[in-house]
């Protein structure tokens, strides 16, 4: 149970960072990034070029970040430069990473077991990956409470009010969607090094299951007011991973998974739903924002 218990919070805690990257697309731009499930595997297939040469671990993470983000780029500029939809030009960027990816890595399947990792020194995986993913949850923090970081959940809130201030929306999009992407790369780069394989296929549902994770983190700890959006995006994560796990354990078959994750989107989506319809009845019900409005009416009348 203990090592159940561990592989999971060790699963979690690395997608968590996909998680933190489909937070900025789906949460602050309200922009369906499919272009996730290929950049996911852009980080993974770095490993497999860069790890055999004997470049450092970390060196390699970055490098997978830095691919990440110029998969984001290329899907700004085909929403913002070339007017396509954003769904379409997640769509398309997806499917050319596909072969992007196959020509980095050479064939579909690369194992790592005689590489060295960043699970090679010693130090036990569940505190390797907690950094890397506390340390990027913090610096998506950060950044989101500077300038830039106002200016970018202020184009996905209000992007008229953006351009008033002679801000370009476009260029803030197409910067959310590599710091994006970016993250979903580092966290198939952390993967890949974790199962010490990579695979052309290891990133299919990966949107899926981020937006899943963020759903299910909402709608479990949204009425704690301390938690903050990214720390639900996080636990998130690992509630998911618990809950797949779970799933599992209780004799399912792997093929199921998907149904799983349907069923735990539809049941976060409902809780969420009829709280908001339980709300808007007892404003109704105990006259609520009209009866307020009413009396204030009245006393300016009076």
């Amino acid at each position: 149970m203990l090592d159940f218990s561990i592989n999971v919070l060790q699963q979690g805690l690395i997608f968590s960072i996909m998680v933190l990257g489909v937070y900025i697309t789906y949460k602050i731009l309200d922009f369906p990034d499919l272009s996730v499930d290929g950049s996911f595997v852009t980080g993974a297939a770095i490993c497999a070029a860069l790890l055999p040469k004997g470049i450092n671990p970390i060196i390699v993470c970055l490098v997978a970040f830095a691919a990440g983000t110029l998969a984001g780029l290329a899907t700004g500029i085909l929403h913002v430069k070339l007017k396509i939809t954003n769904l379409l030009s997640g769509i398309l960027v997806m499917i050319g990473l596909y072969s992007i990816n196959l020509r980095i890595m050479g064939k579909s399947n690369i194992p790592l077991f005689n590489e060295t990792t960043l699970f090679s020194n010693g130090i036990h995986p569940l505190v390797v990956i907690a950094i890397i993913a506390v340390s990027s949850k913090l610096l998506l923090d950060f950044l989101l409470s500077t300038k830039l970081g106002f200016l970018i959940v202020a184009t996905g809130d209000n992007p008229d009010m953006v351009t008033s201030l002679g801000i370009d929306t476009g260029k803030m999009k197409i910067l959310a969607l590599m710091l994006s992407n970016g993250l979903v790369a580092l966290s198939g780069a952390v993967m890949a090094q974790y199962q010490r394989f990579s695979d052309v296929g290891m990133g299919t549902g990966i949107v899926v299951m981020g937006l899943a994770s963020i759903i299910f983190g909402e709608a479990i700890f949204k009425r704690l007011p301390f938690i903050i959006p990214t720390t639900m995006a996080l636990l998130g994560s690992i509630m998911y991973r618990l809950s797949i796990g779970a799933a599992l354990r209780m004799g399912l078959s792997p093929t199921d998974l998907k149904l799983v994750t349907c069923i735990i989107i539809v049941a976060a989506l409902s809780a969420g739903n009829l709280g908001q319809v339980k709300g808007l009845k007892s404003i109704f019900s105990k006259g609520g924002l009209f009866g307020a409005k009413t009396k204030r009416s009245v006393q300016n009348i009076q």
